[in-house]
């Protein structure tokens, strides 16, 4: 996910959205008989017998109705998903979705020109500031090179989604709305929104056409700091957000029906550019260990982030940066690209601005006050008191960002070896050596080949994983039949994905059946009720909850999809190996530091597995 950009580029950033090809629909005897092989580690031999007679069942009965309905569904749309998957995977789900659905993460600058510093925050704001306002106008005047997977072009869609997006609460379903626009299209909002200590604050970040310089920046952010600096903190309505979406959505009615200037107010947070927290928060994290700002980004102060906000960028007092994004309207791959263009940028730069030092004559950021009444009051509290309760009283949500710092990429490759594929194995070998047992895991695949793809499920948890887990950690298996076993999971890993990659994946297709029933007011098919569906991972159910963040120095964290699950997203460069783990306290059978410590286990093993087989 390299940024290529071109002064007098040959190709636009949105080009080819009109020449990708429409989402497939894979067969669906295919599909079926890759659910059967994915439901096999989970099941005892007489449990997999019901469950293929369900299947076959399915297969031949209603899953052939439900199975023609949906390719007719695909003849009238280029992504047959698309919709659907908004619906289903974000905008429908009630519960509060700031910590359970958005990603997080740390910067990754404090690994070079910007270690945690005290009394820099507002200058280092300033300049990473500018530079996300630098890959705006890149995507405005698409002069971004479109991605693309060898000669393969990627959909782009998502890059529209970065700046100038929300989500909007909904009492029964949340909508997103986006304001930005190409040059070519027409005018784009300019404007961003400072929030400080439960209050708001905006200006425009374009000043006769072109846009603030770091210097202007400081001023204006100075000038919130000093608004802001011995005064009692505002009303925190930025901490409805954080709420339960329909309660959200309630408060939010009540907001505008109290004072039509409130629904302004919205509108103008809505619209913005992105959002800048100026945290009091310091973290202090190291290169080595990213814990801190992680948790802080997934945790922290629900009244200075606006959860529905398509990218929060948060400064901390200590000179440390990081994000919380809602997932909603685009992947995490967006994000990621445009952090490692702001980190080439300041890399290049040494994190400093070297331009001019003029300020130009312009307006002073305006405040932006809400009118509350004592029932609003009470529901920021009550939010407050949720999300407080939740992250910072009783600490439930356990983070652990560490730095894998013995061998890379570089090492890995070496071997002749997938380097995400070896980071999936170790990981379903560190589960199984703390639990006894596989976790059923979900792995993102990227669709983008296809037009605004967006991701498939890979389930890393094969039959072949199993066999070699259970390999490992026999004592007297030999290194030659350890080497088998290794390369024979790392072979069926490959497969899939790539299969997933090519629309060919099962997870997306079973949810298109099972949607196509219940719009349809069909009983659900047995396949849906199964207990092998869920303890497989099916209906949202994986134990793991894991992505590659990808080969660039940005990392992300996202919650456990279960309460006895994990996330884990994780980056690898060409010598170390970044992971972020987080599990719910709560819950009695998991420990992310453990897993982390297994993991370090498992890689090294791996690797002298490699070492010692000549792989």
């Amino acid at each position: 996910m390299t940024n290529q950009v071109s002064e007098f580029p040959t190709e636009r950033t949105f080009q080819y959205q009109h020449s990708l090809p429409p989402l497939p629909v894979p067969s669906l005897e295919g599909s079926l008989a890759k659910y059967l092989d994915a439901v096999r580690p989970f099941a005892t031999e007489e449990e997999y017998q019901v469950t293929a007679a369900v299947v076959k069942r399915f297969g031949e009965g209603i899953g052939k109705d439900l199975h023609q309905k949906l390719l007719q569904r695909a003849r009238t749309r280029r992504n047959w998903l698309e919709e659907w998957w908004l619906d289903a995977a974000y905008l429908e789900l009630r519960y509060p979705s700031q910590l359970n659905v958005n990603f997080g993460g740390p910067a990754p600058y404090l690994e070079h020109c910007w270690p945690p510093t005290e009394g820099v925050q507002l200058q280092r704001t300033s300049i990473s500031m500018w530079h996300t306002l630098q890959y705006w106008d890149l995507l405005r005047t698409e002069r971004l090179d479109p991605h693309k997977a060898g000669n393969v072009v990627l959909d782009m869609d998502q890059f529209r989604m970065l700046f100038c997006t929300c989500k909007v609460p909904g009492v029964t379903k949340d909508t997103i709305i986006n304001y930005f626009k190409t040059e070519s299209e027409g005018p784009c909002p300019s404007h961003v929104v400072v929030m400080c200590k439960g209050r708001f604050f905006s200006f425009d970040a374009v000043c006769d056409g072109h846009i603030l310089t770091p210097p202007e920046l400081l001023r204006q952010l100075t000038h919130v700091k000093q608004c802001c600096e011995g005064e009692p903190a505002g009303d925190g309505v930025a901490a409805l957000t954080s709420e339960e979406r329909t309660r959200w959505a309630e408060a939010r009615e009540y907001l505008i029906g109290i004072d039509p200037a409130n629904k302004t107010i919205l509108e103008i947070i809505q619209s913005s550019l992105f959002v800048v927290s100026l945290d009091d928060a310091k973290p202090y994290a190291t290169a080595e260990n990213y814990t801190p700002v992680t948790r802080e980004a997934l945790t922290g102060d629900p009244t200075i982030r606006w959860g529905d906000k398509s990218y929060n960028s948060l400064s901390f007092a200590d000179g440390t940066f990081g994000s919380n994004c809602d997932h909603a309207p685009y992947d995490a791959m967006v994000l990621v690209t445009h952090c490692y263009y702001v980190d080439q940028q300041l890399k290049a730069t040494d994190g400093k601005w070297k331009g001019t030092e003029t300020v130009r004559p312009m307006p002073l950021p305006e405040e932006l006050v809400f009118t509350v009444d004592d029932r609003v009051r009470s529901d920021v509290a009550h939010a407050k008191q949720q999300h407080l309760c939740v992250c910072l009283q009783t600490q439930d949500l356990q983070v652990v960002c560490y730095a894998f710092t013995s061998f890379g990429k570089a090492a890995i490759k070496q071997k002749k070896l997938h380097p995400d594929t070896f980071i999936q194995l170790a990981l379903q070998l560190a589960y199984y050596r703390q639990h006894g047992r596989l976790g059923s895991c979900y792995e993102t695949a990227m669709t983008r080949r296809f037009y605004h793809g967006r991701t498939e499920t890979m389930r890393p948890c094969t039959l072949e994983a199993q066999n070699w887990c259970h390999t490992m950690l026999l004592p007297a298996a030999s290194v030659s039949v350890r080497r088998k076993a290794l390369l024979l999971a790392f072979n069926k890993h490959n497969k899939l994905m790539a299969e997933a990659q090519n629309g060919k994946g099962f997870d997306r297709h079973l949810l298109g059946l099972y949607l196509i029933a219940k719009e349809e007011g069909l009983p659900m098919p047995d396949l849906f009720t199964d207990p092998l569906y869920s303890k497989s991972g099916g209906g949202g159910n994986f134990t793991l909850s894991t992505s590659l963040v990808g080969y660039t120095t940005v990392l992300g964290a996202v919650a456990p999809m279960v309460h006895h699950g994990y996330g884990f997203f994780y980056r690898i460069g060409d010598d170390r190996i970044v992971a972020s783990c987080t599990a719910w306290k709560s819950s009695q059978e998991t420990d992310a530091e453990t897993l982390f410590q297994n993991l370090v286990t498992s890689l090294h093993e791996m690797l002298h597995l490699a070492t010692t087989a000549q792989l």
